[in-house]
């Protein structure tokens, strides 16, 4: 990552892979309608990423911000989701502050291992072990989503619910490439720990973007 990527975001752009209305898939928020806007650039390189074509983020077009709101003025929305990649790799102060000013309401899916910027209405916060949240995410995050992939990450996902605030609400997420598999075991899982929700990502089975 480049200094020059991160100084884009002074000059109100930030580097977009892709922006669609369409409703949320998962989590605490999902069938919510909302315009999501999918950054470029990630350092994490999660094996399960499908959303690969974020890692780069010199191949991504940084678009102003003005013209993002006025496409999702264009649009019923009134939330904005955005997502990555890893969003908070980049300064989204001004991109906050022009979207709350046009009346939207704004949500953020981060692994939280960056520097926190931007006012939000709502932080999803969906952790990696290879990277992990600075501690203040725990204070920040509305909702903590885990990825599970294979056993051990229950155990990650404990330590992480352990740091949160008790408004917090808390998810498990079936990796899809493996769903026959993780499904089962994250539905026995919070059948057992009922402090923990099911989060599935039905925008896949819907075939939705």
């Amino acid at each position: 990552m480049t200094d020059n990527f991160k100084n884009e975001t002074d000059k109100d752009k930030i580097p977009v892979l892709e922006e669609f209305y369409s409703v949320q898939g998962e989590g605490f928020n999902t069938g919510k309608a909302a315009y999501f806007v999918r950054t470029g650039g990630c350092d994490l390189a999660c094996h399960w990423c499908d959303s690969k074509e974020t890692w780069k983020p010199e191949i991504h077009q940084f678009m102003p911000i003005t013209g993002i709101i006025d496409r999702v003025k264009q649009t019923a929305a009134d939330t904005i989701v955005v997502t990555g990649g890893e969003p908070l790799i980049y300064n989204f102060d001004n991109f906050c502050r022009q979207a709350h000013n046009s009346g939207l309401t704004l949500m953020i899916e981060t692994c939280g291992a960056h520097k926190f910027s931007g006012v939000w209405d709502w932080v999803c916060l969906s952790p990696k072990r290879q990277k992990p949240p600075k501690p203040e995410y725990f204070q920040i995050a509305d909702e903590l989503k885990v990825i599970i992939y294979e056993e051990d990450d229950f155990i990650w996902a404990e330590e992480c619910a352990n740091k949160i605030t008790k408004s917090c609400v808390l998810f498990l997420q079936p990796e899809w490439s493996r769903f026959e598999k993780t499904g089962r075991m994250v539905v026995d899982y919070v059948k057992n720990n009922p402090k923990w929700n099911v989060s599935v990502q039905t925008h896949k089975f819907l075939k939705i973007p």
